[in-house]
């Protein structure tokens, strides 16, 4: 007998819903059943799972593990940690096929979900179609009967994962940086307890927010693109006079960075500076950046001898692209960074903190300074409105017609975006929600009222307009 996802969960990069309303233990149980399926008929065994610090996660670890055994999956649990150690464990074990987290992310304290992984790739779009359809059919395989179905063992991997952490800073010499001193908020996310050890073995002075994970996200609500949760980061810094802060998201794997005098860099911004000191080292490499992004990024990478290449938003979209690319750095204005010259090319916060570390001993320079040399654009925030599933993309493409017979200057590899004599601005249908996504930069403020006027012609001229702004 099957199991009937509510299609609302199945999202394009994991699966996500609000705990009790359309998502339960059944729902983890039956993408148990189906994913150790998908993995033994690819010829594998074992699956590793974690969980983030929701209050929901250890009901949906238990359901999730049931399943995976009940088709015959070996489960390699890890517990409670930040996504990041999950994709390292998935990466260092050498025995684990595939792997999932459950985590809500940076969404609202009652939605919760599933990051996967299969085979050291990212598992989205069309696989998630698929599990859709193998659970309604209970297309799932029965564990071995002499066995009982599989075997469950536990590891811990928090030391293991914090020393591979740290190895960022190899052969800088910790006596080098032994004056650094630092912010740290993990925002009660699952990330706490990682940035207690780490930071118990960097060099330097270290100051601490919010690392007890609490599910309830007491202080603010663990999402560091949204300025206003950097608040307390922001406040320790100028009280500590600290160098620069970092802050994370529910699960670990986005970074957000405060300067030394309280100004925000942005993923895009970062990535510039990663960017910088890959290419002093990796001449002539490749660096993704997405869609999103300054169009400073693109003119950063050029300028010190890279290869830019924009791609699509979206973490597995990165993940896929680098792997077909062979690009050692990618990364997205929402803060994914992801390392792959030294490190196994997933998006993990704590490794870009420490990467940020290194980049400015190695440049010589500090955060604020490397801040301050940044080009000033003028540009807007991610301006997120609702228009219905079944709209969204429709609309997006109605707007891409009426440029084509416009001859206008575009790029559509996901949504459009349009350059012009006063910058760029650009819409795409968002793939985890039913919102469209504009933004738009500009050298002046009269360039870029100029850019989003023409955002709302094109929406216009589609029925729609730019409405409240709808949640993350």
């Amino acid at each position: 007998m099957g199991h009937r996802f509510d299609p609302t969960i199945l999202r394009e990069y994991d699966i996500r819903g609000v705990v009790g309303r359309d998502l339960g233990p059944e729902d983890a149980h039956a993408l148990g059943r189906c994913f150790a399926t998908v993995v033994r008929r690819a010829g594998g065994r074992k699956v590793a799972v974690g969980y983030d610090g929701r209050l929901s996660s250890p009901m949906l670890e238990t359901a999730l593990v049931e399943g995976l055994t009940a088709s015959g999956a070996d489960v390699l649990r890890i517990g409670l940690g930040p996504t990041p150690m999950l994709y390292y464990a998935e990466a260092s074990a050498g025995d684990v096929d595939g792997a999932i987290q459950i985590t809500g992310s940076h969404n609202p304290v009652d939605h919760n979900g599933f990051k996967m992984v299969l085979g050291g790739r990212p598992f989205f779009g069309p696989d998630i179609v698929r599990l859709g359809e193998m659970a309604a059919e209970g297309d799932w395989d029965q564990g071995d009967r002499d066995r009982g179905g599989g075997r469950v063992e536990s590891r811990d991997v928090l030391d293991a994962y914090v020393s591979r952490i740290a190895q960022g800073l190899a052969g800088l010499g910790f006596q080098a940086l032994s004056d650094l001193r630092m912010g740290w908020d993990a925002g009660n996310g699952a990330a706490g307890p990682a940035v207690e050890r780490l930071t118990g073995i960097l060099p330097g002075e270290h100051h601490l927010l919010f690392t007890q994970v609490d599910g309830t996200f007491p202080n603010h609500h663990p999402d560091p693109t949204e300025e206003a949760n950097l608040a307390h980061l922001k406040a320790l810094v100028a009280d500590r006079d600290l160098d620069f802060g970092v802050a994370f998201d529910g699960d670990g794997d986005r970074i957000g960075v405060v300067d030394g005098i309280g100004r925000v860099i942005w993923g895009d911004q970062l990535l510039g500076i990663f960017a910088e000191d890959l290419l002093a080292r990796m001449p002539g490499a490749t660096v993704i950046g997405d869609v999103k992004a300054s169009g400073a990024l693109f003119d950063t990478i050029a300028r010190h001898g890279g290869q830019p290449l924009m791609w699509k938003s979206g973490h597995s979209h990165m993940k896929a692209k680098m792997l077909e690319t062979g690009a050692p750095l990618a990364g997205e204005t929402s803060a994914h960074v992801f390392f792959a010259d030294d490190f196994y090319g997933f998006d993990d916060g704590l490794y870009a903190a420490v990467r940020l570390i290194a980049a400015s001993a190695r440049l010589g320079r500090s955060v604020t300074q490397l801040r301050e040399a940044m080009p000033e654009m003028l540009n807007t925030p991610e301006l997120r409105f609702q228009v219905s599933d079944s709209r969204k993309f429709v609309a997006v493409e109605e707007v891409r017609e009426r440029l084509v017979a416009a001859g206008a200057e575009f790029i559509d590899i996901d949504g459009v975006r349009v350059t012009t004599p006063q910058g760029w601005w650009l819409l795409r249908a968002s793939n985890t929600q039913d919102v469209l996504v504009a933004r738009a930069e500009s050298a002046t403020a009269e360039g870029l009222a100029i850019l989003i006027a023409q955002i709302d012609e094109q929406l216009a001229a589609s029925g729609l307009r730019r409405g409240p702004q709808a949640g993350h």
